[in-house]
């Protein structure tokens, strides 16, 4: 629902918000069986290999092909290989360029990037960059199809999907080409497989990378650089006795029924925490500052970072950056929580930290072997460098009482196709209706509305996120973001501006479970 407002009516929005958020609490209640998770676990069947003994990945930064002045173009082939991620094991998987993560691009903000993916797996694909800030036509709809050789486009649309074709899907074969003129602010993005009904499993897989955008802001502030700032894919993972991804498809070949085993339809959970594609992994360190970028790239695990030392000392992690970049000043925290498709830029400081030490990244939402996820080894003395008190100046500001449109949106479980989905507003995704129309260059201040966990990722544009509740923002919510975590039963607020390009976009939950299965709807940018 959508209202036009004046400046006088805008000032007094929120009333009576909370009591349509608390009727979400019992349905809440009866899909997360505690607050800290929203889903149901698969429990590993091959052995795990020890925490704190493989060494953390860092994945290797691709080269363009080819470098003018009009930009940068790269070369990816999305094919199937196999990996060692618990020792003894090979496993398949499903990758860019034969690695998982994915390579990570490095980009410079305002400079063209050509990306070319060549689709060499056994199912249709598309490439989303998460966060960018993309036109229509590159953002990676879901029913734009790259076709594997062989496919038709009436076969690829006559899969078990829950909303038939699609009009104006733009389908291609074995190759597309994908461009990001990345005019926006100094980031870590990344990319992921967002085809229609199988992006939850074809995430699980592999298809999943990291892309950053640099730019002359942030190189003009001193902080930790090289090998003093870490890339850190978070992402939960089962193993079945063979050492192959488990995974609860109810069509395993991805090209038929959609969806999951019922006790999985509130969202998958792994019993291995993966960093960077190595489970439980050490890496080793000096006693200087360093900059950790974070991005939970679970399907729908919920985290609480902690760091403590072998001794039970708690370090401040400092946060300096959220989904769209940099913050204005520093934030430090004790704890963070990090929701599916989320990404922080943290501070570590292992100043004054023994040589010897082990500095263990914790999660306090997990039991067992899912509340540890990483560890850091104090190896050598480093050189120190201080936190900067002041960070980046170009974070937009955009006033609540100049928005055009608040609307209402609710987020919550229900019926689709005669059995379970999850509904944005009681509807399902439809790539043929349009759900809300935005002006090009109109602020808007959107009300959202969880029954259980929902991640709510926006297409395009970023947002700040106003208040939860009938309170301000918390801490970790500052700065420009654009997935927020709703907790069960709670309400936000969130403001933005539409602008960048017209077209089709999306909203929707990125717990992928949730998406596949309905939690997904179209923004009509005009």
């Amino acid at each position: 629902m959508a209202e036009h407002v004046s400046r006088r009516r805008l000032l007094g929005i929120g009333a009576g918000i909370g009591a349509v958020a608390a009727g979400g609490l019992a349905l809440s209640a009866a899909w997360a069986r505690r607050p800290a998770s929203t889903g149901e676990q698969l429990v590993s069947e091959v052995p795990l290999p020890q925490a704190f003994w493989m060494p953390l990945p860092i994945p290797a930064v691709l080269a363009p092909v080819a470098s003018t002045s009009e930009g940068d173009r790269y070369e990816m082939v999305q094919m199937e290989t196999e990996a060692e991620i618990i020792p003894g094991h090979s496993t398949r998987l499903w990758t860019y360029n034969g690695v998982f993560p994915g390579p990570t691009i490095e980009s410079r903000r305002g400079r063209h990037v050509t990306v070319a993916h060549r689709n060499e797996l056994p199912v249709p694909t598309v490439v989303h960059l998460h966060g960018g800030r993309t036109p229509a036509s590159s953002d990676g709809y879901p029913t734009d199809l790259v076709l594997p050789e062989g496919w038709t486009a009436t076969a690829a649309h006559g899969h078990g999907g829950h909303a038939g074709t699609d009009d104006l899907a733009v389908v291609t074969n074995v190759q597309r080409e994908y461009g990001f003129p990345l005019d926006q602010r100094a980031t870590m993005l990344w990319y992921h497989d967002h085809r229609m009904d199988f992006t939850a499993p074809a995430i699980w897989r592999g298809l999943a990378g990291l892309h950053f955008v640099r730019d002359d802001i942030e190189d003009a502030i001193d902080l930790p650089r090289g090998d003093h700032e870490l890339p850190l894919m978070i992402a939960d993972r089962a193993f079945d006795a063979d050492g192959q991804l488990a995974y609860p498809s109810l069509d395993p070949t991805l090209t038929g029924e959609i969806g999951v085993e019922e006790r999985f339809t509130a969202g998958v959970l792994g019993d291995v925490i993966l960093v960077n594609g190595a489970p439980w992994p050490v890496h080793e360190v000096d006693t200087g500052l360093y900059r950790l970028r974070i991005l939970n790239g679970s399907n729908a695990r919920h985290y609480e970072l902690e760091a403590v030392t072998d001794v039970g000392r708690r370090l401040p992690l400092v946060q300096i950056g959220a989904d769209q970049g940099l913050l204005a000043a520093p934030v430090r925290l004790q704890r963070l929580p990090i929701a599916p498709a989320e990404r922080y830029d943290l501070l570590l400081d292992l100043n004054g930290v023994p040589v010897g030490t082990k500095v263990r990244l914790a999660n306090r939402l997990g039991s067992g072997r899912t509340g540890d996820v990483m560890a850091f080894h104090v190896v050598r003395e480093g050189a120190g460098m201080p936190i900067p008190e002041t960070l980046a100046s170009d974070l937009p500001e955009w006033d609540r009482s100049a928005a055009a449109v608040v609307r209402d949106l609710a987020f919550r479980t229900g019926r689709m196709n005669g059995r379970h989905g999850w509904l944005i507003d009681g509807l399902p995704f439809d790539p043929n209706r349009t759900d809300v129309t935005a002006e090009l260059g109109d602020i808007e201040v959107w009300r959202l509305i969880a029954d259980v966990h929902h991640p709510v990722h926006l297409h395009l544009v970023g947002f700040r996120v106003l208040g939860r509740g009938n309170g301000g923002p918390l801490p970790h919510d500052a700065g420009l973001k654009d997935t927020i975590a709703l907790r069960p039963g709670e309400s936000a607020e969130i403001i933005t501006r539409f602008d960048g390009y017209r077209g089709r976009y999306l909203f929707h939950c990125h717990n992928a479970e949730h998406e596949d299965m309905g939690m997904m709807a179209n923004l009509e940018i005009i």
